[in-house]
């Protein structure tokens, strides 16, 4: 039976007054933005308001991030054998073992993991140095984080196989890139903290610890 226009409109009105007085969806806070390939500042050292901070920067979007707000993803392309040098023992046994890298050298496939100060004005900090400390790699294998030199030959800059707190030398306005390998697949939640002394008052200042979380793909 159909309704009498008057109702209509009626029924029109209330449900338009119920749809405004409803509240706003929200956001799950609890969701992580998930990030599996492109160029990202995995540790994004930024100064501001006397505050040291690291966090995650999306150079391709140009987005920041908090490191608890993304899940970084290593994808099962980035599985390789360790190369058979002896030079790469610290990822296990050479031309035999299985290892997970996030390479130095852009893979589009791959997230090019960088480790940033452009934030950090010159001058700001004694000769411009920073520290970024690996405090702790929680997760079912070990990170080693390291370069390569033109011939190939690796410098170890974290490991966390042979122990942990290590500290990598960064330096303030610059950006560069590493090596971030794993050697088993699973969840890692790997911790850092940045650490420099002001040029001004000779104040050391450490930033709060920041914990990115990996999923590397088996």
């Amino acid at each position: 039976m159909r309704k009498p226009i008057h109702l209509l409109l009626a029924s029109g009105v209330v449900t338009a007054a119920l749809v405004a007085a409803a509240p706003p969806a929200q956001a799950d806070s609890g969701a992580l933005v998930t990030l599996s390939a492109g160029h990202l500042d995995v540790a994004d050292v930024a100064y501001e308001d006397g505050t040291l901070e690291v966090g995650v920067h999306d150079e391709d979007n140009d987005i920041e991030y908090a490191a608890d707000e993304v899940k970084l993803v290593v994808k099962r392309q980035a599985r390789v054998t360790v190369p058979a040098s002896p030079d790469f023992a610290f990822l296990g046994t050479p031309g035999v073992a299985k290892v997970w890298i996030l390479p130095e050298v852009q893979n589009s496939d791959l997230i090019w993991p960088g480790l940033a100060a452009e934030e950090v004005e010159p001058g700001v900090f004694l000769d411009d140095e920073l520290a970024l400390t690996v405090q702790s790699v929680a997760g079912p294998g070990q990170l080693a984080i390291y370069t390569e030199n033109a011939v190939g030959q690796p410098a170890i800059l974290a490991d966390s196989g042979d122990g942990l707190p290590d500290t990598i030398a960064l330096t303030a306005g610059d950006h560069s890139h590493a090596n971030w390998a794993f050697d088993r697949s699973g969840a890692y939640c790997v911790t850092l903290r940045a650490t420099g002394t002001l040029a001004a008052t000779g104040q050391t200042i450490t930033s709060a610890p920041a914990t990115l979380h990996f999923t590397v793909k088996a």
